[in-house]
Parts: C-alpha cells; structure tokens; sequence
C-alpha cells in the first residue's frame, strides 16, 4: 500500500507538468517566431529536449526502485536468516514452547514440548491446551492468569498439568499474548520447564533438615515443632500430653569398645524397636547421639506415661543381636507432663531434661518425673558449675587426707587424698554434690591434676618430718585415667614435688579399667614402670573377670564399702568379703576394706586376713592441720 501511493505521488506531479508541456509549449514558441523554419526547428529541439527530461526522469526512477527493490531484498534474506536462527532456537531449547493462534487453538510445538508431556504434535495441533488440565487449579486461578495475560500481555507461574500417560506434574510457564502492528492479537505462546526433578530435590532436602539420617526418625528441630503444635492444641482442647526423653545408658562404652560402626547399627536397632512401641498420637525422634524423645499428644494420667516408661525399658533390656554377640542394654528416662499455664515449648523439653538427668543420677536404668523441684536443682548445678570454675582459680580448693591402718596391728600407714571445696558462704561442700558437676563440665581433670599434685607434695613433706608412712593413696577419675598421656602427667608431677614414685600409690575403679580393657592394661603397665603402686578401687561392683584382673600389674584390690556395710551379719556380704580377700592374697596382692564403721566389722576383716582398713571407726578424712595431731609426741 505504501509503494502505491509513493508511486502515485511521482505520476500525478509528471502527467500535470508533461500536459501543461503539451499544451502550452507551441503557444509559446508561436507568439515568440513567426518564421517558419526557424519554428519548425525549435519545435524539434523542443521535442528531443522533452525526450531528454522525460529519459533522464524515468533512469532516476528506475534507479530509485532498484536501490528500494535491494534493501527490501537485503532484508528479506536477514528476516528470513533471524527467521531460521529462531526457528533453530525454538527447536532445540529444552523448554517446552506452544503457540495458539488467538482463538487458543494450538498451531505449533517444539520437540520439548513432545519430550516433556508425551504427546507428537499431530495429536495436539487446532486443539486446545485444556487437554493439559490436571484438574488441581481451580477456576479462580485460570481467572487470574486470563486477567493478567489480557492487562499486563504476559503471565507467569506454577502449574500441574497431566502428561499423556496421565501422570500429573509441576511446570513452570511463562504465557505472552502476542499483537499485530495494529494492536490486534494473533498469537499466544507459552514456555514452560518440568521442574518435577526440582520439587523432589525440595522434598528430600526438607526431609534431611527435619529428620535424622541415621534412623530415618525425625530429628531435634522436627520434634520440637510437633511439641509446639501438640502444646497449643491441648491448652485450646483442655487435655494433656507427655514428652518422654530416653538415653541409652553407658553408650559410650560401646563406641569405645566395639566401634561406632557398631554403635550406629545399635541406634538403629534402638529406633526400629521403639517404634514397635508406638500407638496412636505418638511420635518418636532421634534428638542426637544416643538421645530419642516420644511426644505423647493424649496422655491423660501420670500412671500411663509411667506405664509406656517401663515398657520401654523392659523392651530394650532384651538383648540385641551385635556383631555375633547378645549385648544388653539399659535405658533411663525423663517424663515432663504437659500444659501448665506458664508452659512453653523450650520449658517443656527442659523439664524432660530435668528428669532424666535426674534419672541418670539416682543409679541408671529408671525413669523420673519432672517437678518443680528440679528446675531449682538444675539452676543450682548451673550456679554451682560456675562457682567451681572461679573456685580453682580463687584456691577455694582443700586436700583432706583420710587414714588407712594395718589391721593387724592398728598401725598408721598411709593416707588416702580426697578433695574438698571450702565454699566462702557455704562453707564445705560435699563431695557428692560438686564432683558429677566437675566430670560433666570437664574441670574434673585440672581438679584431679592439682590434687595429685598437693598430695604427692604433702607427702615428700610428711617423709622429710621422719613420720613412717607407706604410701599416699590418690584416686584417678574415669576421665582423667582415659587420657593416653596420664603416665606423663604423672612423672611430671613426681619430678616437680621431688616425691619418690614408690610412695605414690594411684587408685582407679574396676568399671574405669573395663571399659577399654587392653588400653586400660597398656597404661597400668606404663604407671606401674614408673615405679608407683596401683590399686583396684570399688572391686566388685564391675564385671571384670579373673583372667582379665590376673594380667593386670596392680598391687591391691580395694573392697566397696557397699560389701562391708553388713558385717559381720549379712551372709551376701560375709561372702563377698571373703571371696575377694581370698582372691587378691592368691593372686599376691594386698586387700584393703573402706568403710569400716564398727569395731565388729573391723574385727570380722581381721580375722579373714584383710591387710588395711579405712573408715570413720578410724577417722575421717581430715585436713593437714588435724592430720598432724595423729602423730605421737616427739
């Protein structure tokens, strides 16, 4: 249309200017000749001279179309190569591409389009894409994609359509409406991508941030969500839930004995038989190393929550198959009831962690509730935990000494070292109630090094005085005596006290030595090259056997209090008393009975043969001052 009219705009201004020419040409050259030759020869020239303007105008056109008829050609070939670029594009992206004309019937699909729903392009050409539907969105959404592509000419979002199979699956899509040079709209062209891979990727990176990979069972952060939301429906619903925390006793012991190879596939089997265990409104966690917690979301009664307690420990107290041995467990818990008007979610699980350290702290293998009562105490260890940090850097720190006799002949022979915190407001503390603090917060070890240390000193002391002593007696806690190093912390501090090692003699409990018993007879050996003695502390409340206790270089067998409480009348501890005198004399080592109270008792170790003796019908323990009023006057 447009090259008609510039074309009609070029003839009409030639045919006014060429008629006029015609017209009034001769006229002219009449009125100005009268001559005629002269006029005859003009009108020629007139004539070759229209041919010339007439020739030169038609060569200018015809250039000016040739250089039009070039750059339309010049474009057409880039068009058309853009058009085959796009064409190459549009074939070969993975994303799918639809196109529909504007009536929505389908006129085009590229081979990702076929790829991803399944379906050829002779099966979906002239149809519409509702064939797609997956039937999930509802007619609001379709409403608001429309609403977009009509005002905004473009849409962009989620959706689940069906694949020829019928499977159903996310893309996502991004809808254009396409218009013309005059606004009409022709087109409408969808590209989409299946991010079916994507949504499964989502899926099983939220099941790893909220389940334990190890069981499978959900972890800490989901257990404390569903707490969350299980607290909140029994306060609007007026019932009540538990949360139970269960620990695997002693499970260290395990990864240090058998591995924790073998230690992860016990946790496993723990989780697979405790979710035998659960009923209706329960869910079981791993919460982190060998900790699970249950949730309980109906439990009415206190009694129900103690029921499901002793079923558990009845149920792991059976023994699991491991590594072709039968290994027995025992497990303790911490019971928190829930709501109470001031509860929350972070108080809930304190409490449950309140019990079970309680629990754990009154002998193992049991459960406890939580009560107020509790919650003071666990302020009082935080409270305490930190006053015996500042307690050894401010030498609140004493070194009583408990006397040990030969039965025989009542004579002082030695001392055994024992700790004590002189507290400037509380004055003494017992022993009882800060050292479990100290073994949990690690001081246990700078604790047990300085009272080495002021025992061995005190020692070379009392020997420098002339008073006869044999040994001084100083007890190795479990977690210092698992350091591969002890022996050269122990040479360092004989070599900076000046005592000498034979007077040193270093006691370490039988459940400490058997729990790794190899390494445990390597390190004796070590201590024992020294030239330090050894001894058995606790003997009897352990499981180690007689080919075990017979390779070990210690010199004497301690016997637990706990067996000579009942003498000289209980025949259980008649029994064991005997047996462990009898045993440590064959296999040439002293025995020596702590917690002698009553002359009866001392009488009756006399009698069986037992070397020494220690206990309040002797003495407590004492500090150095009182120590000294023991010695006879010079």
């Amino acid at each position: 249309m447009r090259s008609k009219f510039s074309a009609l705009k070029l003839a009409l201004p030639y045919s006014v200017l060429a008629s006029l020419w015609v017209l009034f040409s001769d006229r002219i050259l009449l009125a100005l000749v009268n001559e005629p030759e002269r006029l005859a020869e003009l009108q020629t020239a007139k004539g070759l001279l229209f041919v010339l303007v007439t020739s030169l105008l038609l060569f200018a056109l015809a250039c000016l179309q040739l250089r039009r008829l070039k750059g339309y050609l010049d474009a057409r070939r880039a068009h058309e190569s853009s058009l085959r670029q796009a064409a190459a594009v549009f074939d070969s992206t993975q994303e799918g591409v639809l196109v529909t004309d504007a009536q929505s019937q389908i006129v085009h699909v590229n081979r990702a389009f076929s790829r991803i729903t399944g379906f050829q392009e002779a099966e979906v050409l002239g149809k519409n894409p509702r064939i797609f539907s997956s039937g999930r969105h509802t007619p609001a959404f379709y409403q608001a994609m429309w609403h977009a592509l009509t005002n905004r000419r473009e849409w962009s979002g989620e959706v689940w359509n069906r694949r020829k199979n019928g499977e159903i699956y996310p893309l996502w899509q991004n809808l254009r409406a396409i218009h013309d040079e005059d606004g009409q709209l022709t087109h409408y062209v969808a590209v989409f991508s299946d991010i079916s891979a994507i949504k499964r990727s989502q899926h099983e990176l939220d099941f790893l941030a909220h389940h334990d990979p190890l069981t499978n069972l959900p972890n800490r952060l989901l257990f404390t969500e569903r707490v969350e939301q299980v607290l909140e429906r029994t306060r609007r619903e007026k019932q009540r839930g538990a949360v139970l925390l269960l620990d695997l006793d002693h499970f260290k012991h395990i990864n240090e004995s058998l591995g924790h190879s073998q230690g992860d596939l016990l946790l496993k089997m723990v989780g697979v038989r405790l979710q035998g265990l659960l009923e209706g409104g329960m869910t079981l966690a791993r919460l982190g190393g060998d900790e699970f917690g249950l949730l309980w979301d109906n439990c009415p009664q206190a009694n129900q929550a103690a029921e499901l307690a002793e079923r558990i420990r009845a149920d792991l107290s059976t023994p699991f198959r491991l590594g072709g041995h039968d290994l027995f467990i025992s497990t303790s818990l911490g019971i928190s009831l829930f709501p109470d008007d001031d509860a929350n979610v972070e108080q809930v699980m304190r409490n449950a962690d309140s019990a079970l350290f309680k629990a754990k702290s009154t002998g193992r293998d049991s459960y406890a509730f939580y009560s107020q009562e509790l919650t003071e105490q666990a302020r009082q260890r935080i409270e305490l935990a930190s006053a015996l940090r500042q307690a050894l850097e401010r030498e609140q720190l004493r070194v009583h000494y408990q006397p040990i006799q030969r039965l025989a002949d009542s004579r002082l022979i030695g001392f055994e070292a024992l700790v004590r915190w002189e507290h400037p407001e509380r004055g003494l503390v017992a022993p009882g109630e800060f050292l479990p603090i100290a073994e949990e917060s690690g001081l246990i070890d700078s604790i047990d090094t300085w009272v080495l240390e002021q025992a061995c000193r005190q020692m070379r002391h009392w020997l420098e005085q002339g008073h006869a002593l044999t040994f001084m007696a100083v007890n190795l806690s479990c977690r210092l005596f698992r350091r591969a190093e002890l022996d050269g912390e122990v040479a360092r501090v004989l070599a900076a006290t000046g005592l000498d090692p034979k007077y040193l003699e270093l006691e370490i409990t039988e459940s400490a030595v058997m729990e790794d018993p190899d390494t445990a007879e390597a390190l004796l050996t070590r201590l024992r090259d020294l030239g330090v003695r050894l001894a058995i502390d606790d003997f009897g409340t352990g499981y180690s056997s007689l080919q075990r206790l017979k390779r070990l270089p210690v010199h004497k067998l301690k016997i637990d209090q706990s067996f000579v409480r009942g003498l000289p009348d209980d025949r259980n501890d008649i029994a064991i008393a005997s047996a462990v005198t009898a045993l440590g004399h064959s296999l040439g080592l002293c025995v020596l009975a702590e917690g002698i109270e009553e002359d009866a008792q001392a009488g009756f170790l006399r009698e069986l043969g037992c070397d020494y003796g220690q206990g309040y019908l002797f003495s407590r323990p004492l500090p150095v001052s009182e120590v000294e009023r023991l010695w006879p006057p010079a």
